[in-house]
């Protein structure tokens, strides 16, 4: 009985949440025996979940890992995850183990959120990396895990899995950091319900809802829907119908060129009530063409020397009142080219914006 309980004390297994070791071990198991990455569309969240298995030295053995290893300073990858362990406080590699050769696995899970109101200035979207490392909690066996974490790219893997720092998911540090480890958990059930891994009853679920997009067949009546939304059901009906056979042909190609994708997509903007716009804009500019766009005056007050995406917390809370939200068509240039909705059209129009692979994007 002693021993049980030495087993489970200090253990990273909270039988109620979903970040827990018989979760983490659950994916691991998939992702050694099955397929070691997967990556997958998931509700609510921009471009895909990544979830790699990866290994010391195994993951590491290729000459521009070697590179970067030796840029920070280390002379193998056991040496870097040796610093990494010590980080996390996990017990180091001994020499035998590593004469042996024997590989120490980790999972890396990547997903996109929301930025913070403040990262809204510059992102249109927030990274977040999860390094997930196995241990032994008062056992013999392997039984709990810790974690690493990261909201930048790993343009230089090494330098940036020595960067993350160690983590208490119920400790956030930052507004950033809250975004993604409230997030984590809802990930963590979509993994499990991509890959079929059945949670146990104990375990309280972040979402009660279907975390996978179904299958939908993307059809004229999808760009219909989707230009009304966008128009706000300003447009005239042919209209509609002229430019949504246009943009269901452009999409049944499947181009790859940015030009050949956008063709069809700017003239629509064009023909309904938007504002095309530089990167720098007045406020006096974002007050009339605006009130163009809604039909009526719309003042709002920003402090003084406040220009372009500066403004958009302002422009937001004065159409807040008009139950309205500005948008965007992502252009991928130098300009903006925005257009208003109904702020409780939003969501689907971001989902229909995934569907018809026309980039709109909230501010």
């Amino acid at each position: 009985m002693t021993n049980i309980f030495s087993d489970l004390f200090g253990r990273n297994n909270d039988p109620k949440s979903i970040v827990s070791f018989d979760v983490m071990d659950a994916i691991y198991t998939h992702l050694y025996n099955e397929e070691n990455k997967i990556e997958f569309k998931m509700k609510g969240i921009h471009d895909t979940v990544s979830v790699n298995l990866y290994s010391f030295p195994g993951s590491f053995d290729y000459e521009e890992a070697q590179n970067e290893i030796k840029k920070a300073g280390f002379k193998n990858a056991y040496e870097v995850l040796n610093e990494i362990y010590k980080k996390i406080n996990i017990g180091p590699i001994s020499e035998e183990q590593i004469e042996e050769g024997l590989e120490f696995d980790y999972i890396h899970i990547q997903f996109y959120t929301e930025p913070t109101p403040e990262a809204k200035k510059y992102l249109k979207h927030i990274l977040h990396n999860f390094v997930v490392f196995f241990c032994c909690t008062n056992s013999l066996e392997t039984n709990d895990f810790k974690m690493l974490y990261n909201n930048s790219y790993f343009l230089d893997y090494t330098k940036g899995i020595l960067d993350a720092e160690s983590i208490d998911i119920n400790e956030p540090k930052n507004d950033a950091q809250k975004l993604g480890f409230k997030e984590f958990e809802r990930i963590l059930q979509g993994i499990c319900q991509y890959l079929n891994i059945e949670l146990p009853e104990s375990v309280e679920l972040p979402s009660q809802e279907n975390l996978l997009p179904e299958e939908v067949e993307v059809t004229q009546e999808t760009f219909e829907e989707f230009i009304k939304l966008v128009s706000r059901g300003d447009v005239d009906e042919k209209l509609v119908q002229k430019q949504s056979k246009k943009l269901l042909k452009n999409f049944k190609k499947g181009h790859k060129e940015y030009h050949e994708i956008v063709q069809g997509q700017w003239d629509f903007f064009e023909s309904i009530d938007a504002w095309n716009s530089d990167w720098k804009f007045d406020p006096e500019d974002a007050e009339y063409f605006i009130s163009e766009m809604i039909g009526e005056g719309l003042n709002f007050d920003y402090p003084e020397e406040t220009y372009s995406h500066d403004l958009f917390p302002y422009i937001q809370s004065a159409l807040e009142k008009h139950d309205l939200e500005l948008m965007t068509y992502d252009t991928h240039g130098d300009n903006y080219l925005f257009f208003v909705a109904n702020k409780r059209e939003v969501g689907r129009i971001i989902e229909l914006s995934e569907l018809t692979k026309i980039e709109v994007n909230k501010l």
